[in-house]
């Protein structure tokens, strides 16, 4: 989010306080869950054009009157209206975190708030590749302050680029042309990243740079005379509010941003902006002056600091949330955000001390961002000295790969990856051969499957492609947010060289149908999605099957409704019963998607469907732990320690074979019963 800047009462615009207003309550909608506003993040682009818009004007005024830019003032102004109001919420969320968060969570988030503090957090997501849309982005409580250092980020470079203008007495059309170009350039490089690399089109600072210089250009006299004189300044203003809601209205998460899609709100307020600057009733004016939106305008910057916290907070301690419940956390934004804005932010903000000396102003910022350093620096080490046996396990169990990315992290090829490898365990010679077959959810399966090609002689190879179902359809890549046109080319050259090789069984699993229908917002493409998986599963094995193997087709595995790993982790530090974590049956599994895909394989010969959902649930709930272990390491992947223990039962429902030690089904208080999972 833009920081706030305030305007001097001299050209005071309720125009532009109503539209922080618009933005902030899109950013807040969106984050709160509210589907009927799936673009509402663009309120961060919104605000990006107004600072531009404001800071410009506001040097070139002094430029006008002074003949000069006093950086130190401007640096000072800057630190007493941004900086006490973020170092509070920091320390406030990390002090709640401690209540809340894993002592792995703290520690973690420690350093998203360390580099807050210091106004880089937006490198470090980048260096963490972190996708803003991500689901485990909803846990990082600091995620948000990426755009505040964007900001921060414009202020210290852009008054410099104006100063030395100054210097070299370039005429006010040369800086035109110059913020033009910034411009042109940014936009170009953005639109080309968010294809290739979306997270440095995202967060980094230059490649947002021209949305700061569209308000920039906003601000210029040339645009400034025309807007006063022009009639269609009303209608110019209602246009670009309309471009601002259709985005909030249409644009979402899945879709390629910022890129092309972001020239919409940017365009959008730079219209509201021009439209502003002539008084007219007849324009978006009145609207945006109303006492709601002036209101909501003036805490913007508090509510948008406030928000996130409070949900990610209230979050984790209730998953599922009632609509209710929401609204509470929403009063509660604001009331810490009036509490802060009174109690924090103008009380500094307007400190008469602090005024009166630059470098009285310099050196609280100085204070302020070390403290705030200092504080995260130290909460990241108190809380790696909570970490208890219990934990240790947990974090071990989250981050052990499986037994294929532990030998060779190429075993299962990237997102940009075409040509297929496979890896091979087990017996190094044997005239038997089993092929293991699809995406992430085939990884997870190889451990127990290595362990019984070493124990029954036999060679295993992997095909594996990182979220590449195996079944012929072609899916929309949310990290490359597009279609996964390299998965199906990848698909059909493994299925080529798996027939050519002519192994005995070729097991396959993958990530199930319902997973897909997250990544569509049209309720009405259900239907065409799953014929296109069902008439996909059946070309995929049919194809090998007809090549005269054996198919065993693995049902997928539970989604659990939280990250387990990070879920446990908190429940054992808050001493609560890890069985908070667990998901009823009927929502981690989807039993008529299971029967379609029964249905399918029982018409294709030399094809079996194996179900192994009782490793992990009872016929009520599907346990987060049993035996002491992780099920998951995250919402729908085997951690690997409980893996391992599984090569008895998928040794005998994927080979009829029995073994001396297998795990047994877990009961309604996750203890074994008597019978061992079989096929069915």
């Amino acid at each position: 989010m833009s920081a706030i800047i305030a305007e001097p009462k001299s050209f005071f615009r309720a125009d532009i306080e109503g539209l922080r207003a618009l933005a902030v309550l899109g950013v807040i909608a969106f984050h709160f869950g509210v589907t009927d506003l799936p673009g509402g993040f663009v309120g961060v682009d919104v605000f990006f054009v107004i600072s531009g818009y404001l800071i410009t004007k506001h040097l070139l005024q002094e430029m006008d009157r002074r003949g000069t830019v006093d950086l130190l003032t401007f640096y000072a102004r800057r630190a007493r209206r941004l900086l006490p109001a973020s170092i509070f919420v920091i320390l406030v969320t990390l002090l709640a975190g401690y209540f809340i968060l894993a002592p792995s969570e703290q520690q973690l988030y420690s350093k998203g708030a360390l580099f807050a503090s210091t106004y880089v957090i937006n490198l470090w997501l980048i260096r963490w590749s972190l996708d803003y849309f991500a689901p485990d982005a909803n846990s990082n409580p600091f995620i948000h302050f990426w755009s505040l250092s964007v900001e921060e980020q414009f202020y210290l470079v852009w008054p410099a680029v104006l100063l030395l203008f100054v210097r070299v007495r370039a005429g006010r059309r040369s800086l035109f042309i110059m913020m033009a170009g910034i411009a042109v350039i940014s936009f170009a490089l953005c639109a080309w990243l968010t294809e290739v690399s979306q997270p440095w089109a995202f967060y980094f600072s230059p490649f947002r740079a021209w949305e700061f210089a569209l308000g920039g250009l906003a601000s210029m006299t040339l645009s400034e005379n025309w807007a006063k004189r022009s009639p269609v300044s009303p209608l110019l203003g209602w246009l670009g509010l309309g471009l601002i809601m259709a985005t909030y209205l249409t644009v979402s998460e899945q879709d390629p941003f910022p890129g092309f899609i972001a020239l919409a709100p940017a365009a959008g307020t730079v219209m509201v902006l021009l439209s502003g600057l002539r008084q007219s009733a007849a324009g978006p004016m009145r609207l945006l002056a109303m006492a709601p939106f002036q209101w909501t305008g003036k805490l913007s910057y508090s509510l948008y600091l406030w928000h996130w916290p409070v949900i990610v907070y209230a979050s984790m301690l209730m998953p599922d949330m009632t609509v209710m419940q929401r609204f509470a956390c929403l009063a509660l934004t604001f009331v810490l955000s009036i509490i802060s804005y009174h109690l924090v932010e103008n009380p500094i903000r307007r400190n008469a001390w602090l005024i009166a000396g630059t470098g009285r102003s310099i050196g609280l910022a100085a204070i302020l961002t070390v403290s705030g350093a200092a504080v995260a620096y130290g909460n990241a080490k108190f809380a790696g000295r909570n970490f208890s046996s219990e934990q240790q396990m947990i974090a071990t169990s989250a981050e052990r790969s499986s037994s294929v990315r532990q030998s060779d992290e190429s075993c299962v090829a990237d997102l940009q990856t075409i040509k297929p490898k496979f890896c091979a365990f087990g017996a190094p010679v044997s005239d038997r051969t089993v092929v293991l077959f699809g995406d992430s959810h085939a990884d997870h399966w190889s451990t127990p499957l290595i362990e019984i090609a070493k124990k029954e002689g036999f060679r295993l190879l992997t095909y594996m492609k990182s979220s590449c179902r195996a079944t012929r359809m072609t899916t929309y890549s949310t990290k490359l947010r597009r279609n996964y046109t390299e998965c199906d080319e990848w698909r059909e050259q493994a299925m080529r060289e798996i027939i050519a090789m002519k192994p005995q069984m070729v097991i396959i699993s993958q990530l199930s149908i319902g997973h897909l229908d997250e990544e569509i917002s049209d309720p009405s493409e259900y239907a065409a999605r799953k014929k296109q998986w069902t008439e996909g599963i059946g070309s995929t094995v049919r194809t090998l099957s007809d090549a005269g193997m054996e198919i065993v087709y693995l049902r997928d595995v539970p989604t659990h409704k939280s990250y387990i790993d990070k879920c446990v982790a908190r429940a054992l530090w808050q001493k609560r019963n890890p069985s908070v974590c667990d998901t009823p049956r009927a929502e981690a599994m989807d039993e008529a998607d299971s029967k379609t895909e029964r249905e399918i394989i029982a018409r294709i010969a030399n094809a079996r469907y194996v179900d192994m959902t009782d490793l992990f649930c009872n016929q009520t709930t599907c346990q987060a732990m049993i035996d002491g272990k992780l099920t998951f390491r995250d919402r729908h992947h085997i951690a690997t320690p409980y893996a391992a223990s599984l090569a008895g039962p998928v040794e005998q429902a994927v080979f009829g074979k029995e073994r001396t030690a297998k795990v047994q089904p877990a009961d309604s208080n996750g203890r074994k019963s008597e019978a061992a999972s079989t096929a069915r």
